[in-house]
């Protein structure tokens, strides 16, 4: 069970609704009136719980669980203990964070001033949004709708932010435009200048960055992220983006619809991903990069030259992912060979 300080629980539901919702089948249709009160993982999950199993690694748990019902693919039926419910579905992951989506929906904005904000007159911040303390929002700065901004949190001259929006604690946002349900965590920086210097024997100079951010709808960006404005051209981030903590995000990068970036990867600037990108955690992609739809960078890979679509890459200098496995593969002959 989650920590009832920290998180607000709705429901129950019965087995129906959350086959409904979710797109799941329950194997049993007799068990639809059954009632479960809250989501819980396979080990710690009780009769009133639901849970789930994607990764085969979790068999044995599966086995052992407790759990009155669980979200399962078809491989699993015929491993689930008995008396246990199943809603079977091709991606049971999904199904799961749907269903606890529905127990612990996003907490409702209550519509709040906090008497230390600074809140420039010539600003629209419509009444229903919930300000926090020292907060300062700057001239010509436009809010969306029912939108949560956290303490501390500074929104530049300019800044326009669509409905629905959460930025946490200690934001910066300059130079930037923002659509709607995008969730910025704790330190998120967007807006600032771009990493751009001209060589000269003396001392670099700086070159002034002129373009903004522009970040689309349903966009999530994760604590101490931050994501430069483009030096002439935009910095893009596609709509329903996921960015993890400490990501880099250089000047006129321009991410696709959907891409997904873990941790403390870094993207230099000007290079160009186009929709359902996947990078792993710690990747480094040189600037001025073209990588096509779908294709993954795993973690860790030194990425300097374009990927084509669909492409899995691996290493640093990253190669695809075959070649990459006949190279470690050679090594470890090799290593053998030099042991002996």
């Amino acid at each position: 069970m989650a920590d009832p300080r920290f998180f607000d629980r709705a429901g129950p539901f019965t087995l129906d609704a959350l086959s409904a919702l979710s797109g799941a089948e329950l194997l049993r249709t007799k068990d639809g009136a059954r009632i479960v009160s809250d989501v819980a993982p396979l080990e710690a999950a009780g009769p009133g719980d639901v849970s789930f199993l994607e990764n085969r690694k979790y068999i044995g748990a599966f086995v052992r669980s407790r759990a009155g019902a669980a979200f399962v693919d078809d491989k699993a039926v015929e491993r689930a203990p008995p008396g246990m419910a199943l809603l079977v579905c091709k991606v049971p992951y999904k199904a799961y964070a749907l269903a606890a989506q529905a127990f612990y929906p996003a907490p409702e904005v209550v519509a709040r001033r906090a008497p230390s904000a600074i809140i420039d007159p010539r600003t629209v911040v419509p009444t229903d949004c919930d300000i926090g303390p020292n907060v300062v929002i700057e001239s010509g700065v436009r809010l969306g709708q029912r939108c949560r901004v956290g303490a501390n949190t500074v929104i530049a001259a300019g800044v326009e932010i669509g409905d629905d929006c959460r930025i946490a604690a200690n934001v910066t946002l300059s130079h930037c435009l923002i659509g709607s349900r995008v969730v910025l965590h704790p330190g998120v920086r967007i807006g600032q200048d771009g990493f751009g210097f001209a060589p000269d024997p003396k001392a670099p100079i700086k070159v002034p960055q002129l373009g903004r951010v522009l970040i689309g709808d349903d966009v999530d960006i994760g604590a101490n992220s931050t994501i430069d404005r483009g030096s002439g051209h935009d910095t893009v981030i596609g709509s329903g983006s996921m960015i993890d903590n400490l990501v880099q995000i250089g000047h006129n990068v321009v991410l696709g619809r959907c891409c997904i970036v873990a941790g403390q990867a870094g993207i230099s600037g000007s290079t160009r991903l186009d929709d359902f990108v996947m990078i792993g955690g710690q990747g480094g992609l040189a600037g001025h990069l073209h990588i096509g739809s779908g294709a993954r960078i795993a973690a860790k890979s030194g990425l300097m030259r374009d990927v084509p679509a669909g492409e899995t890459v691996c290493g640093s200098p990253a190669v695809t992912l075959s070649q990459f496995m006949r190279q470690t593969a050679v090594l470890q002959r090799l290593a053998k060979k030099g042991g002996s």
